[in-house]
């Protein structure tokens, strides 16, 4: 989605060993941002997409690094934007998410502007309990990145993210072919150079539990020369994708067949990075959801989906949340709950106390939360109370499969 990052005040509370974060409200609301979604809506419900999935080149790997793609399905995640952005306020947002549609998240996203200190003790809380964290990291200009002028920052943040010792998925600089962006990514040579340098020191630091994944926006792909800023099959772990109707109300597959069909030549797994749609008239938020599930279960090389679920009042305004909606709800519901989208066997949830269909509850029991910092050096959790309320503990992990 089209970004401005905004940071309020707050009270920065530094924690021991590596991490050192910025609680309270001085949290970045980093996806508070623009939105395709803010663009003029065309009513009416979305029309069924049948296209053929095009044929992969190779098994799907990754360089080794960051988690490994499902054999068979897809993870399923969210970025669920909090009305507290305090560390306990994050994850509580998350919870709330889950307990709507029936299970916990395979994938947790977050967002971090390019000078914020990261992992937050809300993303430690995330990756305990056994979910992937996906962290978008906003970039900066790509000549003044491989100019080596922030290569001490770019140090500390790999070395923070070693220290968790679980494998994540980091997003550098998602989107560098929104037009808007050009005055700060150059060009795809400069976008590539500073791309090459940022993970080459990961590598220096032995961060190789940090999975990349390279997220161009979907919509206009080929006339943005998306392709031209793909830093190389050497260089990347997951091909990501973001993807929404526009003003057109564009079913998904119509959004990325022209993404899957490039990134059906290099052998790497697809995690769409954001997608989701606003209401747009009587059953069309529902209907684009349905069509949206059908159509990912026939991508082979998709292996990751991750909803956008957040809102933004000020102007654009858009709205791409699914509570206060029952049939999105229903309809994102029905996707949470297909065992193609749980590949990692996540614990089912009960669903949301004012929910009317009770059918769909399990009565599994969920892992806890802690928001304990991750030892610095053995990069295993820790066992104290987490600040900001994040004080409870662990349940068992869900078995990774």
């Amino acid at each position: 989605m089209k970004g401005r990052h905004r940071r309020t005040a707050g009270a920065g509370v530094v924690l021991s060993g590596l991490l050192i974060v910025t609680l309270g409200a001085g949290v970045l609301a980093a996806a508070d941002r623009l939105s395709p979604e803010s663009e003029r809506a065309v009513s009416g419900p979305v029309a069924a997409t049948s296209t053929t999935p095009p044929a992969v080149a190779g098994e799907l790997t990754t360089t080794g690094r960051g988690p490994r793609p499902p054999g068979r399905g897809a993870f399923l995640g969210a970025w669920v934007k909090p009305d507290d952005f305090t560390q306990a306020g994050r994850v509580a947002a998350v919870e709330r998410f889950e307990a709507e549609i029936g299970r916990e998240l395979d994938v947790v996203h977050v967002f971090r502007a390019w000078d914020e200190e990261f992992p937050t003790p809300a993303d430690v809380a995330y990756v305990q309990r056994g979910s992937v964290l996906m962290l978008s990291w906003a970039g900066t200009d790509s000549r003044v990145v491989t100019s080596g002028r922030y290569d001490d920052r770019i140090r500390e943040r790999a070395i923070a993210l070693k220290a968790l010792g679980v494998p994540v998925l980091l997003r550098w600089r998602w989107e560098m072919n929104r037009p808007n962006l050009q005055a700060s990514v150059w060009s795809p040579a400069d976008y590539v150079a500073a791309w090459r340098h940022v993970r080459a020191i990961f590598t220096d630091v032995g961060a190789d539990n940090v999975g990349w994944v390279w997220c161009p926006l979907a919509r206009d792909f080929i006339e943005t020369r998306g392709g031209e800023y793909y830093p190389g099959d050497d260089q990347v772990d997951w091909l990501c994708a973001d993807a929404y109707p526009g003003p057109a109300y564009d079913p998904l597959g119509v959004v990325l067949d022209p993404f899957l069909q490039w990134a059906a030549g290099h052998p790497r797994p697809v995690i769409i990075g954001e997608f989701g749609a606003r209401e747009n008239g009587p059953g069309a938020r529902a209907a684009w959801l349905r069509d949206a599930h059908h159509y990912l279960r026939r991508q082979p090389q998709v292996k990751g989906a991750v909803y956008f679920n957040a809102k933004q009042t000020a102007p654009p305004a858009y709205d791409l949340t699914l509570t206060g909606y029952p049939e999105a709800l229903a309809a994102f519901r029905t996707i949470a709950m297909d065992p193609y989208f749980s590949p990692r066997r996540r614990l089912a949830l009960p669903l949301a106390r004012n929910d009317p269909d009770e059918s769909h509850t399990q009565d599994f029991r969920r892992a806890r939360l802690s928001c304990a910092p991750p030892d610095p050096v053995s990069g295993t959790a820790g066992s104290r109370t987490g600040p900001a309320g994040c004080s409870r503990t662990l349940g068992p992990a869900p078995r990774n499969g």
